[in-house]
C-alpha cells in the first residue's frame, strides 16, 4: 500500500521536482499542490502519511498550514517536513511550536531531502502500526469485557430463577420487575449505564431466599411472627451472599437484596432506612417488586386486577414508596402494560411475595 505525501509549494518547478522525488521512493505517492486550501481540502477527505510544506506562500504561509492541518482529525501524528530559505532560529522555533517535526534549506539538497523523507514515512508508519495496534488491543478488551459481562448475568439470572423456583414461581417475574426497574430508572434520568446496571442486578433481590427453610417460604397460608422474622432475613442473608464480590453486578444486586424491603417511610426493613436514604436502585425495585408480586398469581392468592395493583402504588405514595418513583412507574403506563404482555407467566416466570 502506497504512503501519500502531500507537498504544499506555490512555485510549480520546485512541486515538479519534490513530487519526482517522492515519486522514485518505494510504496510513496506524491499529491502536490501549489494552493494550501486546496491541500487542506485534500487532506481533510484523505489520510496522508507525511507533510512536505513551503514556508514563504501568498496568502497562507507554512505556520498558518501547519497549525490548520493538525487541527485535522487523525492529523495530529504525521510528519510535517517545512522547507525555508530562511536561517533565522526564531522561524525555526515558531515552526515546531506550530507543529513542524523537522527542516530543509532551500535549495533543497535531493540526496538530503530523499533520506529525510524516507526517516518520516518510516516514523510515520510505525506510528499509524501502533494506532492501529492499540485501538485493536481496545477492541479486543472491549469484546472479552463484554464477554464477561454476558457469562456475569447468564449465572446471576440462574441463580436468580434457582431463588425464585424455590417460591413457586416460574421465572417471568424477575424478567418483568427487572424490566419494569429499568423503565423507572429512564424516566428519572439516570444514565445509560445505571440502567442496564440495574436491569442486570434487580434479579437478584430476592437471591436470600435460598437459604430461607421451604416450611417458611412454601407455606400456604399466613405467616406467625416468628415465620414472618425468619423470612425478613432474606435482605440480609442475600446481601451476605453478594457483597463479598468486587463485581460492579454482584455489588449492586448486594445492595439492592439489602434495601428493597425498605419503606420510605422508614418503617421497612431490615434496617429502618428513611426517604433519600435507601439507596436509589432498592427504591426503584420496591416499586416493580411490590407491582408485580400483586399483579400475579401466588400460591396464597390470586392476582390483582392491574387497576388495583396501580391504586396501591398511588395510595402507598410517600409512605411505602418513594413518590417519584411511583410517579416515573405510572408516566410510562404504556409500557408497563408492553412488558407485561411481553413477560406473561409461562413464557418465563413470577416473584416473592413474604
Amino acid at each position: 500500500m502506497n504512503q501519500r505525501v502531500l507537498i504544499v509549494d506555490d512555485t510549480e518547478l520546485n512541486l515538479l521536482v519534490l513530487s519526482a522525488l517522492v515519486n522514485r521512493l518505494p510504496h510513496a505517492q506524491a499529491h502536490g499542490f501549489s494552493d494550501p486550501v486546496q491541500a487542506l481540502a485534500f487532506a481533510s477527505q484523505t489520510p496522508v502519511d507525511l507533510v512536505v510544506v513551503d514556508f514563504m506562500m501568498p496568502e497562507m504561509d507554512g505556520f498558518e498550514f501547519i497549525e490548520k492541518f493538525r487541527q485535522i482529525p487523525g492529523a495530529q501524528s504525521v510528519p510535517v517536513l517545512m522547507v525555508t530559505a530562511n536561517e533565522d532560529r526564531a522561524v525555526r522555533y515558531q515552526a515546531l511550536e506550530s507543529g513542524a517535526d523537522d527542516f530543509l534549506a532551500k535549495p533543497v539538497d535531493h540526496i538530503e531531502f530523499v533520506a529525510r523523507a524516507k526517516n518520516l514515512l518510516k516514523l510515520s508508519d510505525a506510528t499509524r502500526k501502533l494506532t492501529d495496534q492499540a485501538a485493536w488491543l481496545a477492541e479486543s478488551v472491549r469484546q472479552a469485557t463484554q464477554e464477561v459481562r454476558e457469562r456475569e448475568r447468564e449465572t446471576v439470572m440462574c441463580l436468580a430463577k434457582a431463588a425464585e423456583h424455590r417460591d413457586a414461581d416460574t421465572g417471568t417475574h424477575i424478567l418483568r420487575m427487572s424490566h419494569y426497574s429499568q423503565l423507572i430508572a429512564r424516566e428519572l434520568q439516570l444514565s445509560q449505564a445505571d440502567q442496564e446496571l440495574l436491569r442486570d442486578a434487580a434479579p437478584m433481590h430476592d437471591i436470600g431466599k435460598v437459604a430461607i427453610p421451604d416450611r417458611v417460604l412454601l407455606k400456604p397460608g399466613k405467616l406467625d411472627p416468628e415465620e414472618q422474622a425468619l423470612m425478613q432475613r432474606h435482605a440480609a442473608l442475600g446481601h451476605g451472599l453478594l457483597s463479598g464480590s468486587t463485581s460492579p453486578l454482584l455489588q449492586a444486586g448486594a445492595a439492592i437484596a439489602l434495601g428493597h424491603h425498605e419503606k420510605f417511610d422508614g418503617s421497612g426493613y431490615p434496617q429502618g432506612l428513611k426517604g433519600e436514604a435507601i439507596p436509589i436502585f432498592s427504591r426503584i425495585v420496591a416499586v416493580a417488586d411490590v407491582f408485580d408480586a400483586l399483579s400475579s398469581d401466588r400460591p396464597y392468592k390470586r392476582a390483582w386486577p392491574i387497576d388495583d395493583a396501580r391504586d396501591y402504588l398511588r395510595a402507598n405514595r410517600g409512605s411505602h414508596f418513594d413518590p417519584r418513583c411511583v410517579d416515573a412507574f405510572l408516566n410510562a403506563w404504556p409500557e408497563v402494560l408492553a412488558i407485561r404482555e411481553r413477560f406473561q407467566d409461562g413464557h418465563g416466570g413470577d416473584p416473592n411475595t413474604h
